[in-house]
C-alpha cells in the first residue's frame, strides 16, 4: 500500500482547497485514535496557522486526548518536547511553501516524524472515518505552555559551553518564521553579536519567500558583507534546514555546506554518515577522506532519521546523518533536522578551524550538480527505459534509478506527491554534467513528446 494524502514531510496544500479545517480535525481525530495521551502541538508563523492548530486540537480532544500548546516555535522544537515527554505531536506547518499553503506533521513519542506504515494506518483511519469519539465526560483536557520552547534553546546551547562565538559578528535570517524566536537567542547566547534580518514573526513572509534561496537572500548578503558578519544563517518556514552565506556574500550550495559539517564532524569522531541517494558526491568524498563510512538511503529526511536509528541499535557508529538541501541531523541531539543546531554547529567549526568559510568552501574538492524537474504522468515509463538504456553501468535504485557513469552519475526519481520526475546529474566539470543531462533528456524526450 502507499500514502494517499501524506507526502514525504507531512500533509500539505493550499488553504481552503486543498486543506480544509475538517481535513485537519479529521487528521487530530486519527492521531487521537492511534496514540492517546498527551500530545504536543504547535504551529509556525502561517497567518492560517491559528485556525488549523485549533482543527488539530479539537480532533484530538475530541478522542479523549489532553493537549499541550507549545504555540509558534520551529519543527525540531518540537520534535525535541515531545521526545520521551509525549505520547505524539502535531506541527502545523508548510515548511519551505508559499504563504497561500499550510500542513500538518506527526511526530512520533521518539521524536521522529510518523514513517510510511504507520501514516497509512492513520491515513485509513482519516478516509474510513473509523477514529473514535470520547463522550462529554471523557474529553480531553488543554493548557497552554509557550515556555517549554526553552528547554529546546537550553539543549542546543549546552552542547557549545564556554561562549566560543564570542568575537563573531553574524546575521541571522529567520524569514519572519518561528526561528525568530531561537536562532539569534541560541547564537547571541554562544557569545556572538547577531544581526537579524527578517527578524519579526510574519504569516505573509514580506522579507522573502519562505524557501531560503540564493535570490531571495540578497538582501541578507548585503547585510553580511556590509556588518563584517563572518556568515549568514537563513531558514525555511519551519526552521527544519538552515543554509549559509559567506563572509563574502555568497550564498553557499548546500552539499557544500554538508560536505563542510560532516567532515568537521568525521575528524573528530569516526562512525557511518547516512544520507539520501540525492546528496552530492562532495559528501561521500570528504567523509571517506576522514575515515569514515557513508550509508545512502532513499530520498526524505524520515528514511535518514529511522536509518540511523537503526544502525545504532546494530550498534554501528553513526556520527551524522543529514540531506543536500540544508536539513542535517545530529545523532547526539536528536534524530531530525534541526536549522538551529545547524546555525550552532557553523559557529563551533568556524571557531575550531580559524578559517573563514569561505576558504574552508574552497577547499573542500569541486562537483558541478544539475538539477531539473519535468512535468509528466509517465514516471513509471521513463524509469524502466533508463534501466535499458545503460545496461553497462552501474544503477542503483534505492529511490528511482541512479546511474554511475565514469566520474558522474545521474538521478532520474518520479515524485511520489505530484506527477513530475526530477533529474539530479552530479560530475567532477561542468562540461561532463551537462553532457550527461543533455544525453538523458536525449532519450526521454521520446516519453514526453507523446
Amino acid at each position: 500500500m502507499q500514502k494517499r494524502l501524506f507526502g514525504t514531510n507531512g500533509v500539505r496544500g493550499v488553504v481552503g482547497k486543498d486543506l480544509t479545517p475538517e481535513l485537519v480535525v479529521a487528521i487530530g481525530q486519527s492521531l487521537g485514535t492511534m496514540r492517546k495521551g498527551r500530545i504536543a502541538v504547535g504551529r509556525d508563523t502561517r497567518t492560517s496557522g491559528e485556525m488549523f492548530v485549533k482543527a488539530i486540537k479539537s480532533g484530538l480532544l475530541a478522542t479523549g486526548c489532553d493537549v499541550v500548546d507549545c504555540g509558534v516555535l520551529p519543527t525540531p522544537a518540537l520534535q525535541y518536547i515531545v521526545k520521551g515527554q509525549f505520547d505524539g505531536g502535531a506541527m502545523i506547518t508548510a515548511s519551505h511553501n508559499p504563504p497561500e499553503y499550510n500542513g500538518v506533521k506527526i511526530i512520533e513519542p521518539d521524536g521522529t516524524e510518523m514513517g510510511d506504515e504507520e501514516t497509512i494506518k492513520l491515513e485509513e483511519l482519516i478516509f474510513d472515518r473509523s477514529f473514535s469519539t470520547e463522550p462529554w465526560d471523557k474529553t480531553g483536557t488543554e493548557i497552554q505552555s509557550p515556555e517549554r520552547i526553552e528547554q529546546y534553546i537550553k539543549a542546543i546551547t549546552d552542547h557549545f559551553p564556554g561562549k566560543i562565538g564570542t568575537g563573531m559578528i553574524v546575521v541571522a535570517d529567520p524569514g519572519s518564521g518561528p526561528a525568530c524566536l531561537t536562532t539569534p537567542r541560541i547564537l547571541t547566547e554562544l557569545g556572538c553579536k547577531v544581526i537579524t534580518i527578517n527578524g519579526i514573526m510574519d504569516g505573509t513572509f514580506p522579507g522573502r519567500l519562505p524557501e531560503p534561496s540564493a535570490e531571495g537572500l540578497k538582501n541578507c548578503a548585503a547585510l553580511v558583507t556590509s556588518s563584517g558578519a563572518v556568515f549568514g544563517v537563513a531558514h525555511d518556514g519551519d526552521a527544519d534546514r538552515a543554509v549559509f552565506i559567506d563572509e563574502r556574500g555568497k550564498f553557499v550550495e548546500e552539499n557544500q555546506q554538508f560536505a563542510l559539517i560532516a567532515q568537521h564532524i568525521c575528524h573528530n569522531k569516526r562512525g557511518v554518515v547516512v544520507t539520501p541517494v540525492s546528496t552530492g558526491q562532495v559528501v561521500e568524498t570528504v567523509v571517506k577522506q576522514e575515515n569514515c563510512s557513508i550509508e545512502y538511503t532513499p530520498v526524505g529526511s524520515i528514511y535518514v532519521a529511522r536509518t540511523m536509528r537503526l544502525l545504532l541499535e546494530q550498534r554501528k557508529p553513526v556520527v551524522f546523518g543529514g540531506e543536500g538541501n540544508g536539513g542535517l541531523i545530529f545523532p547526539d541531539h536528536q534524530f531530525c533536522r534541526d536549522g538551529g543546531m545547524t546555525a550552532a554547529m557553523m559557529v563551533s567549526l568556524l571557531k575550531s578551524t580559524g578559517k573563514k568559510l569561505s576558504e574552508l568552501i574552497d577547499g573542500l574538492p569541486r562537483r558541478v550538480i544539475i538539477k531539473d524537474k519535468i512535468a509528466t504522468k509517465e514516471g513509471d515509463k521513463i524509469l524502466e527505459l533508463i534501466k535499458t538504456v545503460y545496461p553497462r553501468e552501474m544503477l542503483d535504485e534505492t529511490d528511482g534509478v541512479k546511474i554511475y557513469k565514469d566520474s558522474s552519475w545521474a538521478l532520474i526519481r518520479a515524485s511520489g506527491t505530484e506527477p513530475i520526475i526530477r533529474i539530479i546529474v552530479d560530475s567532477d566539470t561542468r562540461e561532463n554534467a551537462s553532457e550527461f543531462f543533455e544525453e538523458i533528456k536525449k532519450h526521454i524526450n521520446p516519453i514526453l513528446e507523446k
